[in-house]
């Protein structure tokens, strides 16, 4: 595990994740995710908390570059893969739990987001792992 390596990972996953998720969600499937809310009112707010936002982002993208790094994907179709499955695991356990738990979404709209999930994912493990091929491998500026 080589830390420099992982945190410009994560970095690049930073910027990736945070943008696509506005493209995504602000911008593409805004009035999709809004027509599959679930019957639960008054839980979004107006306004994001932006620290925790970007602190979440970050999180998700550093597991991404972990789990590049640990795998040692340096190609492109190598991260989508990773990525992909990273963001199909997570967001399948996170919406699957929450469908089960509150009345905050529909199943479709649960469905939806980890499909979204797993392709934004998938590009941020792609990018990722472009940058981590640039920078060598980690395995062998450790041996020397």
């Amino acid at each position: 595990m080589d830390i420099k390596r992982i945190s410009i990972g994560t970095l690049v996953g930073l910027i990736v994740l945070y943008a696509l998720g506005f493209v995504f969600w602000e911008m593409l499937f805004a009035d999709f995710f809004a027509a599959n809310e679930g019957s639960a009112t008054g839980v979004d707010r107006e306004a994001p908390i932006l620290w925790a936002l970007i602190l979440g982002t970050l999180l998700y993208a550093g597991l991404i570059a972990l789990a590049l790094d640990s795998r040692g994907a340096t190609s492109l179709v190598d991260g989508a893969i990773v990525g992909a499955v990273v963001g199909f695991l997570v967001w399948g356990t996170a919406d699957l739990t929450i469908f089960s738990l509150t009345n905050l979404n529909t199943l479709t709209g649960a469905i939806a987001d980890i499909v979204l999930e797993a392709v934004r994912a998938g590009i941020a493990g792609a990018v990722i792992a472009v940058v981590l091929s640039k920078l060598g491998s980690g395995q062998a500026a450790a041996a020397q």
